[in-house]
C-alpha cells in the first residue's frame, strides 16, 4: 500500500512539472536547437619565400626657410615713409635727396657710407639719364645689391683634415646658440662635427653647447671651469683627427673689444686651431645687429686681432638698424655670411643681398 502511494505522489508531481512547462512556452512554438559549434580556421600560412613589403614611412617635412620679406618689418617700417615720400614726387629734386639722405642714415648706414652712396647716385643720374624718383630708387637698390655681394659668402670647408670654424664675438650676441645651430645645419648637410666649448669662463655655456651637441649627434669637448680655452681648442682638434671628424665648431668667451690681454688671448687661440693637423677655414666674427654702429667698431677691433673670414649677424630680425649689414660690408669688406631671422634653427639662413634689399624696400 505504501510502494503504490509513494508512486501515485511521484506522477502527480510529473504531471505538475509538465503543465507548468507548457504555460511559460508560446503557442506552437518548438524548442530551439543548440547552437552548432563554432569552425575555427588556422591562420594563413605564408610562403617563405614571399617576403611582406616595409611599411612606407614618408620623411618628416624640413621647416620652410624663412623669408628676408617676412622678417624685416621693423626695418623696413622705418624706410617706408621716406620711400613712399620719395616716389610720390613727379622730378628729382633737392627734397628727394634729403629723405633718401635721412633715411640711410636712420637704417645706420653711417655717415660717410651715406655720403659715399648717394654722391655715386647723382654720378648715375646724370650719366644714365635717370629722371624719375622710381628709377632713382631703383638705381639706389641695384647699388646696394652689388656692394653687399662682393666677397666671398661661402662657409670654407675643405676634405683631407680637420677644418675648424672659430666663433668669436663680444658678451651676449649668441656665439653660443649660433655654434649649435651651425652645428645642426652642418651635421644634416652630412658632415661630422665636433665642438669644442671654448667658453671655459661660463659654465652654462658648455652646458648648453652639450645640449645642442646632443641634438646634433656630435661630440663636445669641454674642460674645467676656468680651464686654458687654447687646449680645450686643441682637445677638439685631437678628437677630430682621432674619429676622421670633418669639423670643429669652436666656442670662444665673450670678450669686450677694447680689452687688451682678453684680444692678446683670442690671437693665442686662433694659433692653436691652425696647427697641423687641422685647417683654420673660418674666423667668423658675431655680432648682434641691434647694437648699430657699435658692431662696427667691433668688427674693426677684431678684424685686426684675428683676421676675420666672414661674419655671422644675429637678431636681424629684432632692429630696425638693417644699415649696419651694409657698414659692415663696405666700409670693412667683411662678407656676411650667415644672419639670423629669428630663434629656431632653420631661422640661421645663408645671407641673401638681392633678397635682403627687395625686403627693405619691399
Amino acid at each position: 500500500m505504501e510502494i503504490f502511494l509513494a508512486l501515485f505522489v511521484l506522477a502527480a508531481l510529473v504531471t505538475t512539472v509538465a503543465v507548468v512547462s507548457a504555460r511559460r512556452r508560446p503557442p506552437g512554438a518548438e524548442l530551439e536547437p543548440p547552437p552548432p559549434p563554432v569552425e575555427t580556421l588556422d591562420p594563413p600560412t605564408l610562403d617563405p619565400l614571399v617576403e611582406a613589403e616595409p611599411a612606407v614611412v614618408a620623411p618628416p617635412e624640413a621647416p620652410p626657410r624663412p623669408r628676408f620679406r617676412d622678417r624685416l618689418g621693423q626695418a623696413r617700417s622705418l624706410l617706408a615713409g621716406y620711400v613712399a615720400s620719395v616716389l610720390s614726387r613727379s622730378t628729382i629734386d633737392g627734397e628727394t635727396w634729403d629723405e633718401l639722405e635721412e633715411a640711410l642714415v636712420r637704417a645706420d648706414v653711417g655717415v660717410g657710407l651715406t655720403a659715399s652712396l648717394l654722391d655715386d647716385l647723382r654720378t648715375r643720374v646724370k650719366g644714365e639719364g635717370i629722371a624719375t624718383p622710381a628709377a632713382l630708387v631703383e638705381a639706389l637698390k641695384d647699388d646696394l645689391k652689388r656692394r653687399l655681394s662682393e666677397g666671398d659668402r661661402s662657409l670654407r670647408l675643405e676634405p683631407g683634415a680637420p677644418n675648424v670654424w672659430l666663433f668669436v664675438g663680444v658678451n651676449g650676441v649668441g656665439k653660443t646658440t649660433t655654434v649649435g645651430k651651425v652645428g645642426l645645419r652642418e651635421a644634416s648637410a652630412g658632415w661630422t662635427v665636433v665642438m669644442a666649448a671654448g667658453d671655459t669662463f661660463r659654465a652654462a655655456a658648455a652646458e648648453q653647447l652639450e645640449l645642442w651637441a646632443a641634438r646634433v649627434g656630435a661630440d663636445v669637448v669641454r674642460g674645467a671651469e676656468g680651464a686654458d680655452p687654447g687646449s680645450v681648442v686643441f682637445d677638439a682638434v685631437e678628437r677630430a683627427g682621432a674619429k676622421g671628424a670633418d669639423l670643429v665648431l669652436a666656442d670662444t668667451a665673450g670678450r669686450l673689444h677694447n680689452k687688451v690681454n682678453l684680444m692678446e688671448e683670442l690671437k693665442k687661440i686662433r694659433r692653436i686651431a691652425e696647427r697641423p693637423p687641422a685647417r683654420l677655414t673660418e674666423v667668423l666674427l658675431v655680432i648682434d645687429a641691434t647694437t648699430g654702429q657699435n658692431g662696427l667698431t667691433q668688427a674693426r677691433v677684431f678684424t685686426e686681432a684675428v683676421d676675420v673670414s666672414g661674419v655671422v649677424l644675429t637678431k636681424l630680425d629684432g632692429t630696425a638698424k638693417g644699415g649696419i649689414a651694409l657698414a659692415i660690408a663696405v666700409d670693412l669688406g667683411l662678407p656676411i655670411k650667415l644672419v639670423g631671422l629669428g630663434e629656431a634653427p632653420e631661422d640661421l639662413v645663408d645671407f641673401d643681398p638681392a633678397e635682403f634689399v627687395d625686403a627693405l624696400f619691399a
